[in-house]
């Protein structure tokens, strides 16, 4: 599935959001570039150009709590889809997004 290598994973907790986003801030210095992230069922899984990930298991696009996930990561969803099943193993995100300066001001 992937050519790369398990960096390192967390085991979500329900209603411990808080402690997979410290975990991401604190394992994303490990890897290159973040190029996509993939949601399944049970887990999300955050990869690097070079196809090295770590993954947060025990949360899933059904999850609530996905949005804050994928967001941290900058990937680039539909929240109005996110949680809507599928056939497929998992959805696939790019991420890493920029914005440009100023992007989110009223003129």
């Amino acid at each position: 599935m992937n050519a790369g290598r398990l960096i390192a994973s967390f085991r979500f907790e329900p209603g411990r959001i808080d402690d997979a986003l410290e975990f991401l801030k604190r394992i994303r210095s490990e890897l290159r570039m973040v190029r996509k992230a993939r949601a399944f069922r049970d887990r999300v899984q955050i990869l690097d150009v070079n196809g090295d990930w770590f993954e947060i298991e025990g949360i899933g696009f059904p999850d609530v709590e996905v949005v804050d996930i994928l967001m941290a990561v900058n990937a680039a969803f539909k929240r109005e889809t996110i949680h809507n099943a599928i056939d497929d193993e998992y959805k696939e995100f790019n991420a890493g997004r920029r914005y440009a300066w100023a992007a989110d001001r009223v003129m």
